[in-house]
């Protein structure tokens, strides 16, 4: 099976979103409505990347930046299209992306209990920075 990989564009969003659904390990929350991922495409522009095969979406990568480090949203690959390498080019794809833009380092989530996407990253060599906390506040919108 031939996987391609292509710019993510607005159009994808609902074959995207239903892969995040169906996906182990991807949160979910607000922030991800079609408008929202709208805005964090146009100010993303060319970085996150979707996997296509047989014209569905297979994959997907989430890929943005503040100007000074990058930020991974959105991993995840189809079980049929697993153990294929197409995890490894889609954050390939998107760390390019970073570098072209002047970005040296992009940081990524990882819910602890997810024990399979843990194991990916440490594969590709991702280090894993157990003395930093996470911390959230809501903006108050």
């Amino acid at each position: 099976m031939s996987v391609d990989l292509h710019p993510f564009e607005n159009r994808h969003y609902g074959e995207a979103r239903a892969l995040w659904e169906a996906t182990d390990g991807v949160g979910l929350s607000d922030a991800d409505t079609p408008g929202e991922i709208a805005k964090f495409l146009a100010r993303n522009p060319g970085l996150s990347r979707v996997a296509m095969a047989n014209g569905r979406v297979v994959g997907t990568i989430l890929v943005g930046h503040d100007g000074r480090r990058g930020l991974i949203h959105h991993l995840a690959v189809a079980a049929s299209v697993r153990r294929l390498g197409v995890g490894r080019r889609l954050v390939r794809g998107g760390l390019a992306a970073l570098a072209e833009a002047g970005v040296r380092k992009c940081h990524l989530l990882v819910f602890s209990d997810n024990a399979a996407g843990r194991a990916f990253w440490a594969a590709i060599g991702a280090e894993h920075r157990g003395a930093l906390a996470l911390y959230s506040l809501a903006t108050g919108e």
